[in-house]
Protein backbone atom coordinates (compact mmCIF):
# COMPACT_ATOMS: atom_id res chain seq x y z
CA UNK A 1 0.00 0.00 0.00
CA UNK A 2 1.05 3.28 -0.75
CA UNK A 3 2.07 6.26 1.39
CA UNK A 4 -1.31 8.00 2.25
CA UNK A 5 -1.48 11.32 1.87
CA UNK A 6 -5.21 11.86 2.76
CA UNK A 7 -5.16 10.28 5.92
CA UNK A 8 -8.39 8.74 7.61
CA UNK A 9 -8.45 11.46 10.23
CA UNK A 10 -8.54 13.89 7.04
CA UNK A 11 -11.29 12.25 5.41
CA UNK A 12 -13.25 12.12 8.63
CA UNK A 13 -12.46 15.88 9.21
CA UNK A 14 -13.55 16.80 5.94
CA UNK A 15 -16.63 14.40 4.76
CA UNK A 16 -18.36 12.67 7.90
CA UNK A 17 -20.93 15.28 8.77
CA UNK A 18 -21.58 14.69 4.65
CA UNK A 19 -22.17 10.80 5.64
CA UNK A 20 -24.02 11.46 8.70
CA UNK A 21 -26.25 13.83 6.79
CA UNK A 22 -26.81 11.76 4.32
CA UNK A 23 -27.74 9.07 6.51
CA UNK A 24 -30.27 10.63 8.31
CA UNK A 25 -31.69 11.94 5.43
CA UNK A 26 -32.30 8.17 3.95
CA UNK A 27 -34.27 7.43 6.64
CA UNK A 28 -36.24 10.69 7.07
CA UNK A 29 -36.75 11.18 2.91
CA UNK A 30 -36.39 14.91 3.39
CA UNK A 31 -34.90 16.94 0.55
CA UNK A 32 -31.35 17.57 0.74
CA UNK A 33 -28.15 17.81 -1.57
CA UNK A 34 -24.71 19.22 -0.45
CA UNK A 35 -23.76 19.66 -4.54
CA UNK A 36 -24.82 22.73 -5.77
CA UNK A 37 -27.24 22.73 -8.45
CA UNK A 38 -26.82 26.32 -9.59
CA UNK A 39 -23.96 26.91 -11.82
CA UNK A 40 -23.01 30.24 -10.60
CA UNK A 41 -22.03 28.23 -7.27
CA UNK A 42 -18.76 27.42 -8.75
CA UNK A 43 -15.87 29.17 -9.01
CA UNK A 44 -14.52 29.60 -5.27
CA UNK A 45 -12.95 26.65 -2.91
CA UNK A 46 -11.03 24.93 -5.54
CA UNK A 47 -13.92 24.56 -8.15
CA UNK A 48 -13.98 25.07 -11.51
CA UNK A 49 -16.23 27.93 -12.68
CA UNK A 50 -18.03 27.99 -16.09
CA UNK A 51 -14.93 29.97 -17.87
CA UNK A 52 -12.40 27.16 -16.57
CA UNK A 53 -15.12 23.80 -16.82
CA UNK A 54 -15.20 24.55 -20.82
CA UNK A 55 -11.67 25.17 -21.11
CA UNK A 56 -11.01 21.76 -19.01
CA UNK A 57 -13.49 20.23 -21.37
CA UNK A 58 -11.51 21.54 -24.57
CA UNK A 59 -8.28 20.78 -23.33
CA UNK A 60 -9.34 17.08 -23.19
CA UNK A 61 -10.30 16.59 -27.07
CA UNK A 62 -8.06 15.51 -29.35
CA UNK A 63 -6.01 14.12 -27.00
CA UNK A 64 -4.82 10.98 -25.58
CA UNK A 65 -6.55 10.07 -22.21
CA UNK A 66 -3.80 8.05 -20.10
CA UNK A 67 -4.45 6.67 -16.97
CA UNK A 68 -1.82 4.91 -16.35
CA UNK A 69 -3.51 1.44 -15.93
CA UNK A 70 -1.48 -1.89 -16.66
CA UNK A 71 -2.00 -3.80 -19.72
CA UNK A 72 -2.54 -1.05 -22.02
CA UNK A 73 -2.52 -3.08 -25.52
CA UNK A 74 -3.76 0.01 -27.88
CA UNK A 75 -5.42 2.94 -28.18
CA UNK A 76 -9.39 3.79 -29.19
CA UNK A 77 -11.69 6.04 -29.51
CA UNK A 78 -14.29 7.63 -31.98
CA UNK A 79 -16.64 9.29 -29.59
CA UNK A 80 -18.98 11.79 -31.90
CA UNK A 81 -21.06 14.39 -30.14
CA UNK A 82 -24.80 14.56 -30.86
CA UNK A 83 -24.53 18.08 -31.07
CA UNK A 84 -21.96 17.13 -34.55
CA UNK A 85 -18.00 17.49 -33.26
CA UNK A 86 -15.85 14.93 -32.81
CA UNK A 87 -14.09 14.34 -29.62
CA UNK A 88 -11.11 13.00 -31.12
CA UNK A 89 -10.08 11.77 -27.84
CA UNK A 90 -7.89 8.31 -27.66
CA UNK A 91 -8.25 6.11 -24.61
CA UNK A 92 -6.43 3.10 -23.25
CA UNK A 93 -7.46 -0.07 -24.53
CA UNK A 94 -6.94 -2.84 -22.09
CA UNK A 95 -5.75 -6.44 -22.05
CA UNK A 96 -8.16 -7.86 -19.63
CA UNK A 97 -5.46 -10.71 -18.73
CA UNK A 98 -3.35 -8.47 -17.36
CA UNK A 99 -5.99 -5.52 -16.06
CA UNK A 100 -8.40 -8.14 -13.96
CA UNK A 101 -5.85 -9.75 -11.96
CA UNK A 102 -4.79 -5.93 -11.46
CA UNK A 103 -7.51 -4.74 -10.00
CA UNK A 104 -7.75 -7.66 -7.47
CA UNK A 105 -4.23 -7.08 -6.37
CA UNK A 106 -5.35 -4.24 -4.18
CA UNK A 107 -8.78 -5.95 -2.47
CA UNK A 108 -7.18 -6.82 0.41
CA UNK A 109 -6.14 -3.54 1.65
CA UNK A 110 -9.08 -2.21 0.64
CA UNK A 111 -11.39 -4.70 2.84
CA UNK A 112 -9.23 -4.26 5.39
CA UNK A 113 -9.38 -0.47 5.45
CA UNK A 114 -13.20 -0.84 7.14
CA UNK A 115 -16.60 0.32 6.07
CA UNK A 116 -16.14 3.86 7.04
CA UNK A 117 -12.45 4.91 5.55
CA UNK A 118 -14.19 3.06 2.06
CA UNK A 119 -17.07 5.35 2.23
CA UNK A 120 -14.81 8.70 3.54
CA UNK A 121 -12.69 7.45 0.45
CA UNK A 122 -16.18 7.35 -2.14
CA UNK A 123 -17.23 10.92 -0.57
CA UNK A 124 -13.81 12.54 -1.61
CA UNK A 125 -13.80 10.89 -4.81
CA UNK A 126 -17.39 12.54 -5.34
CA UNK A 127 -15.83 16.23 -3.83
CA UNK A 128 -13.33 16.34 -6.31
CA UNK A 129 -15.79 15.41 -9.09
CA UNK A 130 -18.48 18.14 -7.45
CA UNK A 131 -15.70 20.60 -7.89
CA UNK A 132 -15.15 19.71 -11.80
CA UNK A 133 -19.47 19.96 -12.39
CA UNK A 134 -18.69 22.58 -14.76
CA UNK A 135 -16.07 20.30 -16.98
CA UNK A 136 -18.57 17.06 -16.39
CA UNK A 137 -21.56 19.17 -17.89
CA UNK A 138 -19.37 19.62 -21.35
CA UNK A 139 -18.57 15.91 -21.21
CA UNK A 140 -21.99 14.62 -20.55
CA UNK A 141 -23.64 17.25 -23.12
CA UNK A 142 -21.43 15.80 -25.98
CA UNK A 143 -22.09 12.35 -25.39
CA UNK A 144 -25.46 12.22 -24.64
CA UNK A 145 -27.11 15.05 -26.42
CA UNK A 146 -28.75 16.97 -23.53
CA UNK A 147 -29.35 20.29 -23.40
CA UNK A 148 -25.95 22.61 -20.95
CA UNK A 149 -28.10 23.07 -18.41
CA UNK A 150 -30.00 19.73 -18.03
CA UNK A 151 -25.95 17.97 -18.90
CA UNK A 152 -25.02 20.16 -15.89
CA UNK A 153 -28.07 19.14 -13.24
CA UNK A 154 -28.58 15.62 -14.08
CA UNK A 155 -24.80 14.59 -15.04
CA UNK A 156 -23.52 17.02 -12.19
CA UNK A 157 -25.17 17.32 -8.78
CA UNK A 158 -28.08 14.89 -9.39
CA UNK A 159 -25.77 12.20 -10.44
CA UNK A 160 -23.44 12.84 -7.51
CA UNK A 161 -26.46 12.51 -5.54
CA UNK A 162 -27.12 9.12 -6.87
CA UNK A 163 -23.98 8.33 -5.58
CA UNK A 164 -23.78 9.46 -2.21
CA UNK A 165 -26.86 8.18 -1.38
CA UNK A 166 -25.41 4.26 -2.25
CA UNK A 167 -22.37 4.89 -0.49
CA UNK A 168 -24.98 5.72 2.43
CA UNK A 169 -27.22 2.75 1.96
CA UNK A 170 -23.62 0.31 1.47
CA UNK A 171 -22.03 2.44 5.01
CA UNK A 172 -25.83 1.53 6.95
CA UNK A 173 -25.98 -2.39 5.31
CA UNK A 174 -22.64 -3.12 6.83
CA UNK A 175 -22.73 -1.61 9.87
CA UNK A 176 -25.41 -3.44 11.57
CA UNK A 177 -22.94 -5.90 12.12
CA UNK A 178 -20.65 -4.79 14.79
CA UNK A 179 -16.82 -4.14 13.69
CA UNK A 180 -13.89 -5.57 15.84
CA UNK A 181 -13.61 -8.18 18.00
CA UNK A 182 -16.21 -9.03 20.63
CA UNK A 183 -16.93 -11.49 23.27
CA UNK A 184 -19.03 -14.48 23.52
CA UNK A 185 -20.08 -16.37 26.63
CA UNK A 186 -22.33 -18.95 26.99
CA UNK A 187 -23.54 -19.64 30.69
CA UNK A 188 -22.81 -23.24 31.73
CA UNK A 189 -24.41 -23.79 34.83
CA UNK A 190 -21.96 -24.60 37.32
CA UNK A 191 -19.10 -25.26 34.73
CA UNK A 192 -17.32 -22.48 33.38
CA UNK A 193 -18.79 -20.59 30.91
CA UNK A 194 -18.19 -21.05 27.14
CA UNK A 195 -16.12 -18.63 26.04
CA UNK A 196 -15.03 -17.29 22.55
CA UNK A 197 -13.36 -14.37 20.54
CA UNK A 198 -15.82 -13.42 17.57
CA UNK A 199 -14.76 -10.82 14.61
CA UNK A 200 -16.89 -9.96 11.59
CA UNK A 201 -15.73 -8.21 8.36
CA UNK A 202 -17.68 -7.25 5.69
CA UNK A 203 -15.85 -8.98 2.15
CA UNK A 204 -16.08 -7.56 -1.42
CA UNK A 205 -17.61 -10.54 -3.65
CA UNK A 206 -15.05 -9.47 -6.01
CA UNK A 207 -14.27 -7.23 -9.41
CA UNK A 208 -17.65 -5.44 -10.23
CA UNK A 209 -18.19 -4.39 -13.53
CA UNK A 210 -20.60 -1.31 -14.62
CA UNK A 211 -21.70 -0.99 -17.86
CA UNK A 212 -22.35 2.53 -18.74
CA UNK A 213 -25.15 3.42 -21.03
CA UNK A 214 -25.29 6.56 -23.50
CA UNK A 215 -28.10 8.87 -22.09
CA UNK A 216 -27.48 9.11 -18.65
CA UNK A 217 -23.65 8.45 -18.15
CA UNK A 218 -23.09 9.32 -14.65
CA UNK A 219 -26.73 9.57 -13.42
CA UNK A 220 -27.41 5.87 -14.20
CA UNK A 221 -23.15 5.03 -13.47
CA UNK A 222 -22.64 6.30 -10.56
CA UNK A 223 -25.14 4.22 -7.89
CA UNK A 224 -23.61 0.85 -8.90
CA UNK A 225 -19.60 2.26 -8.60
CA UNK A 226 -20.17 3.81 -5.86
CA UNK A 227 -22.00 0.84 -3.94
CA UNK A 228 -19.44 -1.77 -5.31
CA UNK A 229 -16.43 0.27 -4.23
CA UNK A 230 -18.15 1.35 -0.73
CA UNK A 231 -18.73 -2.49 -0.14
CA UNK A 232 -15.10 -3.45 -0.91
CA UNK A 233 -14.91 -4.36 -4.38
CA UNK A 234 -12.80 -3.24 -7.18
CA UNK A 235 -14.75 -1.44 -9.93
CA UNK A 236 -14.17 -1.88 -13.82
CA UNK A 237 -16.39 0.53 -15.39
CA UNK A 238 -17.16 -0.20 -19.70
CA UNK A 239 -18.56 3.24 -20.87
CA UNK A 240 -21.30 3.07 -23.98
CA UNK A 241 -18.69 3.04 -26.92
CA UNK A 242 -20.84 6.89 -27.65
CA UNK A 243 -20.25 8.05 -23.66
CA UNK A 244 -17.17 7.38 -22.56
CA UNK A 245 -15.81 10.98 -21.53
CA UNK A 246 -17.89 11.41 -18.33
CA UNK A 247 -16.99 7.68 -16.68
CA UNK A 248 -13.29 8.18 -17.82
CA UNK A 249 -13.10 11.84 -16.12
CA UNK A 250 -14.50 10.06 -13.25
CA UNK A 251 -12.37 6.85 -13.50
CA UNK A 252 -9.55 9.41 -13.32
CA UNK A 253 -10.56 11.26 -10.66
CA UNK A 254 -11.12 7.66 -8.36
CA UNK A 255 -7.69 6.76 -9.08
CA UNK A 256 -5.73 9.62 -7.93
CA UNK A 257 -8.03 9.48 -4.49
CA UNK A 258 -7.28 6.41 -3.98
CA UNK A 259 -3.78 6.62 -4.77
CA UNK A 260 -3.89 9.66 -2.25
CA UNK A 261 -5.47 7.82 0.11
CA UNK A 262 -2.90 4.81 0.41
CA UNK A 263 -4.71 2.26 -1.91
CA UNK A 264 -4.20 0.31 -5.12
CA UNK A 265 -5.62 2.75 -7.94
CA UNK A 266 -6.33 0.02 -10.02
CA UNK A 267 -9.23 -0.90 -7.94
CA UNK A 268 -11.03 1.61 -10.35
CA UNK A 269 -10.30 1.07 -13.68
CA UNK A 270 -11.62 1.97 -17.44
CA UNK A 271 -12.21 -1.11 -20.30
CA UNK A 272 -13.19 0.86 -23.10
CA UNK A 273 -13.85 -1.37 -26.49
CA UNK A 274 -12.48 -0.99 -30.16
CA UNK A 275 -15.27 -0.42 -32.73
CA UNK A 276 -17.43 -3.10 -32.95
CA UNK A 277 -15.53 -5.59 -30.58
CA UNK A 278 -18.91 -6.00 -27.74
CA UNK A 279 -16.40 -6.82 -24.74
CA UNK A 280 -19.63 -6.44 -22.37
CA UNK A 281 -20.59 -10.02 -23.75
CA UNK A 282 -17.04 -11.31 -23.12
CA UNK A 283 -16.42 -9.53 -19.39
CA UNK A 284 -19.92 -10.60 -18.07
CA UNK A 285 -19.51 -13.81 -18.03
CA UNK A 286 -15.64 -14.25 -16.59
CA UNK A 287 -15.11 -15.56 -13.58
CA UNK A 288 -13.46 -12.89 -12.06
CA UNK A 289 -16.68 -10.93 -12.55
CA UNK A 290 -18.57 -11.14 -9.48
CA UNK A 291 -20.97 -8.49 -9.52
CA UNK A 292 -22.66 -6.21 -12.60
CA UNK A 293 -24.27 -2.96 -12.85
CA UNK A 294 -26.47 -2.52 -16.43
CA UNK A 295 -28.66 -0.52 -17.92
CA UNK A 296 -29.67 -0.23 -21.35
CA UNK A 297 -31.94 -2.18 -23.83
CA UNK A 298 -34.17 -5.30 -22.16
CA UNK A 299 -32.69 -8.09 -24.78
CA UNK A 300 -29.31 -7.24 -23.24
CA UNK A 301 -30.66 -6.95 -19.66
CA UNK A 302 -32.50 -10.14 -19.89
CA UNK A 303 -29.00 -12.02 -21.54
CA UNK A 304 -26.72 -10.86 -18.45
CA UNK A 305 -29.45 -11.84 -16.03
CA UNK A 306 -29.43 -15.54 -17.99
CA UNK A 307 -26.09 -16.15 -18.81
CA UNK A 308 -24.33 -14.46 -16.08
CA UNK A 309 -24.80 -16.69 -13.62
CA UNK A 310 -21.50 -16.04 -11.63
CA UNK A 311 -22.00 -12.61 -11.23
CA UNK A 312 -24.77 -10.49 -8.88
CA UNK A 313 -26.55 -8.60 -11.53
CA UNK A 314 -28.50 -5.47 -11.00
CA UNK A 315 -30.68 -4.47 -14.16
CA UNK A 316 -32.31 -1.34 -15.18
CA UNK A 317 -33.95 -1.93 -18.74
CA UNK A 318 -36.76 -1.05 -20.85
CA UNK A 319 -40.21 -0.24 -19.92
CA UNK A 320 -44.02 1.18 -20.99
CA UNK A 321 -44.67 4.38 -18.56
CA UNK A 322 -48.16 5.25 -18.58
CA UNK A 323 -50.47 7.93 -17.55
CA UNK A 324 -53.79 7.80 -16.45
CA UNK A 325 -56.28 10.31 -17.43
CA UNK A 326 -59.37 10.18 -15.40
CA UNK A 327 -60.27 13.38 -13.99
CA UNK A 328 -58.72 16.94 -12.64
CA UNK A 329 -59.61 19.66 -10.83
CA UNK A 330 -56.32 21.86 -12.78
CA UNK A 331 -56.74 21.31 -16.46
CA UNK A 332 -54.31 23.71 -17.05
CA UNK A 333 -51.38 22.44 -14.98
CA UNK A 334 -52.40 19.10 -15.96
CA UNK A 335 -51.02 20.10 -19.24
CA UNK A 336 -48.52 22.09 -19.04
CA UNK A 337 -47.24 19.37 -16.41
CA UNK A 338 -47.44 16.59 -19.08
CA UNK A 339 -46.77 18.91 -21.91
CA UNK A 340 -43.00 19.37 -19.93
CA UNK A 341 -42.21 15.82 -19.28
CA UNK A 342 -42.70 14.77 -22.77
CA UNK A 343 -40.69 16.91 -23.94
CA UNK A 344 -37.47 16.76 -21.34
CA UNK A 345 -34.35 15.78 -23.47
CA UNK A 346 -36.63 14.86 -26.11
CA UNK A 347 -38.42 11.89 -24.45
CA UNK A 348 -35.42 10.37 -24.03
CA UNK A 349 -35.69 9.16 -20.38
CA UNK A 350 -36.01 5.95 -19.25
CA UNK A 351 -39.11 7.84 -16.95
CA UNK A 352 -41.01 9.39 -19.97
CA UNK A 353 -44.89 8.49 -20.01
CA UNK A 354 -45.03 6.89 -23.34
CA UNK A 355 -48.75 5.68 -23.12
CA UNK A 356 -51.72 8.58 -21.64
CA UNK A 357 -54.90 6.19 -21.32
CA UNK A 358 -57.65 8.71 -21.45
CA UNK A 359 -61.53 7.38 -21.70
CA UNK A 360 -63.18 7.94 -24.39
CA UNK A 361 -66.18 9.55 -23.35
CA UNK A 362 -63.90 12.15 -22.17
CA UNK A 363 -63.35 13.59 -18.26
CA UNK A 364 -64.11 16.08 -15.76
CA UNK A 365 -62.13 19.50 -15.59
CA UNK A 366 -62.25 22.46 -13.07
CA UNK A 367 -63.19 24.11 -16.98
CA UNK A 368 -66.03 21.68 -17.32
CA UNK A 369 -66.15 18.75 -18.97
CA UNK A 370 -63.22 17.49 -21.58
CA UNK A 371 -63.91 14.98 -24.64
CA UNK A 372 -60.85 12.56 -25.52
CA UNK A 373 -60.33 15.15 -28.79
CA UNK A 374 -60.55 17.65 -26.51
CA UNK A 375 -57.92 16.50 -24.28
CA UNK A 376 -55.83 15.72 -26.86
CA UNK A 377 -55.63 18.74 -28.70
CA UNK A 378 -55.30 20.81 -25.83
CA UNK A 379 -52.24 18.71 -24.89
CA UNK A 380 -50.57 18.83 -28.49
CA UNK A 381 -51.30 22.74 -28.19
CA UNK A 382 -49.63 22.80 -24.80
CA UNK A 383 -46.91 21.54 -26.06
CA UNK A 384 -46.81 22.74 -29.37
CA UNK A 385 -46.57 26.21 -26.83
CA UNK A 386 -44.12 25.09 -24.83
CA UNK A 387 -41.55 24.45 -27.66
CA UNK A 388 -42.77 27.24 -29.94
CA UNK A 389 -39.74 29.23 -29.36
CA UNK A 390 -36.74 27.50 -30.81
CA UNK A 391 -33.96 28.86 -28.16
CA UNK A 392 -36.60 27.69 -25.55
CA UNK A 393 -36.88 24.20 -27.79
CA UNK A 394 -33.25 23.79 -27.86
CA UNK A 395 -32.89 24.25 -24.03
CA UNK A 396 -35.56 21.71 -23.30
CA UNK A 397 -35.03 19.06 -26.20
CA UNK A 398 -31.20 18.84 -26.23
CA UNK A 399 -30.51 16.56 -29.02
CA UNK A 400 -31.32 13.26 -30.55
CA UNK A 401 -29.01 10.73 -29.48
CA UNK A 402 -28.56 8.39 -32.21
CA UNK A 403 -29.94 7.70 -35.81
CA UNK A 404 -32.33 5.00 -34.52
CA UNK A 405 -34.51 7.61 -32.13
CA UNK A 406 -34.86 9.62 -35.34
CA UNK A 407 -36.06 6.16 -37.02
CA UNK A 408 -38.37 5.79 -34.54
CA UNK A 409 -40.17 9.04 -34.26
CA UNK A 410 -40.48 8.98 -38.03
CA UNK A 411 -42.05 5.65 -37.92
CA UNK A 412 -44.19 6.45 -35.01
CA UNK A 413 -46.31 9.36 -37.54
CA UNK A 414 -47.32 6.02 -39.29
CA UNK A 415 -48.90 4.43 -36.70
CA UNK A 416 -52.51 6.51 -35.86
CA UNK A 417 -53.65 9.59 -36.30
CA UNK A 418 -51.38 12.85 -35.42
CA UNK A 419 -52.43 14.79 -33.19
CA UNK A 420 -49.22 16.90 -32.83
CA UNK A 421 -46.64 16.35 -35.61
CA UNK A 422 -42.98 16.60 -35.02
CA UNK A 423 -41.10 19.08 -36.42
CA UNK A 424 -37.21 19.92 -36.80
CA UNK A 425 -35.45 22.97 -34.80
CA UNK A 426 -32.48 24.21 -35.82
CA UNK A 427 -29.70 25.15 -33.12
CA UNK A 428 -27.81 27.76 -34.04
CA UNK A 429 -24.50 27.18 -32.32
CA UNK A 430 -24.78 23.39 -33.87
CA UNK A 431 -25.85 23.40 -36.52
CA UNK A 432 -25.56 19.49 -37.35
CA UNK A 433 -27.44 18.88 -34.25
CA UNK A 434 -30.60 16.46 -34.83
CA UNK A 435 -33.48 18.46 -32.18
CA UNK A 436 -36.99 17.47 -33.03
CA UNK A 437 -40.49 18.30 -31.25
CA UNK A 438 -42.14 15.46 -29.62
CA UNK A 439 -45.14 13.57 -31.69
CA UNK A 440 -48.13 12.87 -30.02
CA UNK A 441 -50.60 9.95 -32.18
CA UNK A 442 -53.56 9.06 -31.34
CA UNK A 443 -54.64 5.22 -30.81
CA UNK A 444 -58.03 3.51 -30.38
CA UNK A 445 -57.00 0.91 -27.64
CA UNK A 446 -59.26 -1.48 -28.40
CA UNK A 447 -57.80 -2.25 -31.34
CA UNK A 448 -55.68 -4.72 -31.93
CA UNK A 449 -53.26 -3.33 -34.37
CA UNK A 450 -53.10 0.19 -32.19
CA UNK A 451 -52.29 -2.51 -29.00
CA UNK A 452 -49.01 -3.62 -31.07
CA UNK A 453 -47.80 0.47 -30.87
CA UNK A 454 -48.91 1.31 -28.02
CA UNK A 455 -47.63 -1.79 -26.21
CA UNK A 456 -44.03 -1.87 -26.72
CA UNK A 457 -41.45 0.87 -25.83
CA UNK A 458 -41.26 3.36 -28.17
CA UNK A 459 -37.84 5.28 -26.54
CA UNK A 460 -37.68 9.08 -27.61
CA UNK A 461 -39.91 11.96 -28.35
CA UNK A 462 -42.92 9.67 -28.87
CA UNK A 463 -46.30 9.43 -27.12
CA UNK A 464 -49.89 7.68 -27.68
CA UNK A 465 -53.04 9.68 -26.49
CA UNK A 466 -55.05 5.98 -25.82
CA UNK A 467 -58.29 5.94 -25.81
CA UNK A 468 -60.11 3.74 -23.76
CA UNK A 469 -63.86 2.57 -22.74
CA UNK A 470 -63.51 4.07 -19.19
CA UNK A 471 -61.14 4.71 -16.43
CA UNK A 472 -61.73 0.95 -15.24
CA UNK A 473 -60.87 -0.40 -18.60
CA UNK A 474 -57.38 2.04 -18.09
CA UNK A 475 -56.54 0.72 -15.00
CA UNK A 476 -56.87 -2.88 -16.49
CA UNK A 477 -54.58 -2.11 -19.15
CA UNK A 478 -52.44 -0.36 -16.72
CA UNK A 479 -52.01 -3.47 -14.85
CA UNK A 480 -51.81 -5.48 -18.08
CA UNK A 481 -48.78 -2.97 -19.08
CA UNK A 482 -46.86 -3.27 -15.47
CA UNK A 483 -46.67 -6.55 -15.55
CA UNK A 484 -45.76 -8.07 -18.61
CA UNK A 485 -43.84 -4.83 -20.05
CA UNK A 486 -42.56 -2.98 -16.91
CA UNK A 487 -43.00 0.64 -15.82
CA UNK A 488 -40.05 3.05 -14.45
CA UNK A 489 -43.01 5.83 -13.76
CA UNK A 490 -46.86 5.65 -13.44
CA UNK A 491 -48.55 8.99 -13.35
CA UNK A 492 -52.53 9.69 -12.82
CA UNK A 493 -54.71 12.63 -12.32
CA UNK A 494 -57.93 11.66 -11.08
CA UNK A 495 -60.14 14.02 -8.47
CA UNK A 496 -61.86 10.56 -7.23
CA UNK A 497 -61.25 9.17 -3.98
CA UNK A 498 -62.12 5.49 -5.15
CA UNK A 499 -60.19 6.30 -8.40
CA UNK A 500 -56.84 7.33 -6.36
CA UNK A 501 -57.46 4.08 -3.99
CA UNK A 502 -57.87 1.92 -7.13
CA UNK A 503 -54.55 2.79 -9.15
CA UNK A 504 -52.45 3.08 -6.00
CA UNK A 505 -54.03 -0.39 -5.57
CA UNK A 506 -52.54 -1.69 -8.91
CA UNK A 507 -49.56 0.02 -8.49
CA UNK A 508 -48.70 -1.55 -5.21
CA UNK A 509 -50.03 -4.76 -6.80
CA UNK A 510 -47.69 -4.53 -9.06
CA UNK A 511 -44.94 -2.91 -7.90
CA UNK A 512 -44.35 -0.10 -10.07
CA UNK A 513 -44.12 3.92 -8.63
CA UNK A 514 -46.87 6.18 -8.74
CA UNK A 515 -47.15 9.60 -9.23
CA UNK A 516 -50.63 11.46 -8.52
CA UNK A 517 -51.82 14.35 -9.46
CA UNK A 518 -48.74 16.18 -10.27
CA UNK A 519 -49.61 20.02 -11.68
CA UNK A 520 -46.45 22.11 -10.50
CA UNK A 521 -42.72 22.22 -10.71
CA UNK A 522 -42.57 18.47 -9.70
CA UNK A 523 -42.44 16.18 -12.95
CA UNK A 524 -43.07 11.89 -12.91
CA UNK A 525 -40.04 11.78 -15.22
CA UNK A 526 -37.81 13.37 -12.04
CA UNK A 527 -36.45 11.86 -9.31
CA UNK A 528 -34.84 13.18 -6.05
CA UNK A 529 -31.75 11.00 -4.49
CA UNK A 530 -32.80 10.46 -0.83
CA UNK A 531 -35.93 10.62 -0.95
CA UNK A 532 -37.66 8.88 -4.11
CA UNK A 533 -36.86 5.27 -5.47
CA UNK A 534 -35.50 5.18 -9.10
CA UNK A 535 -37.75 1.86 -9.77
CA UNK A 536 -38.70 -0.65 -8.03
CA UNK A 537 -37.26 -3.70 -8.33
CA UNK A 538 -40.38 -5.37 -8.38
CA UNK A 539 -41.64 -5.46 -12.36
CA UNK A 540 -39.79 -6.02 -15.74
CA UNK A 541 -38.49 -2.54 -16.00
CA UNK A 542 -35.47 -3.48 -13.72
CA UNK A 543 -34.55 -6.19 -10.92
CA UNK A 544 -33.06 -3.19 -8.91
CA UNK A 545 -34.52 0.10 -7.28
CA UNK A 546 -31.98 3.04 -7.05
CA UNK A 547 -31.44 2.86 -4.14
CA UNK A 548 -32.44 0.91 -1.28
CA UNK A 549 -30.91 -1.68 1.32
CA UNK A 550 -31.39 -4.36 -1.43
CA UNK A 551 -29.28 -2.39 -3.73
CA UNK A 552 -26.32 -2.70 -1.88
CA UNK A 553 -26.36 -5.74 0.54
CA UNK A 554 -25.67 -8.73 -1.93
CA UNK A 555 -22.60 -6.69 -2.88
CA UNK A 556 -20.57 -8.37 0.04
CA UNK A 557 -20.83 -11.03 2.63
CA UNK A 558 -20.34 -10.63 6.18
CA UNK A 559 -17.21 -13.29 7.24
CA UNK A 560 -16.52 -14.54 10.85
CA UNK A 561 -13.81 -15.71 12.44
CA UNK A 562 -13.82 -17.03 16.05
CA UNK A 563 -10.93 -17.88 18.35
CA UNK A 564 -11.10 -19.66 21.60
CA UNK A 565 -10.81 -16.67 24.53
Amino acid sequence: MATAQLTTDRLAEKHRSTLDQALSTIRTRAYWSPYPEHPKAYGADGSLDAAAGLAAHQSALNTRFDLDQPGTDGWTGGETSPYGPSLGIEYPHADLDVLLPAMRAGMGAWRDAGAETRALVCLEILARISARTHEFAHAVMHTSGQAFMMAFQAGGPHAQDRGLEAVAYAYEEQTRTPAGRSGWSKPQGKRDPLELSKEFTPVGRGIALVIGCNTFPTWNGYPGLFASLATGNPVLVKPHPRAVLPLALTVKVAREVLAEAGFDPNLVALAVERPGEGIAKTLAVRPEIRIIDYTGSTAFGDWLEDNARQAQVYTEKAGVNTVVVDSTDDYKGMLANLAFSLSLYSGQMCTTPQNLLIPRDGITTDQGPKSYDEVVADLAAAVGGLLGDDARANGLLGALVNPDVKARLEAAAGLGEVALASREVVNPEYPDAVVRTPVIVKLDGSKPDAQAAYFSECFGPVSFAVSVDSTADALELLRRTVREKGAMTVGAYTTSADTERAVEEVCLEESAQLSLNLTGGVYVNQTAAFSDFHGSGGNPAANAALCDGAFVSNRFRVVEVRRQA
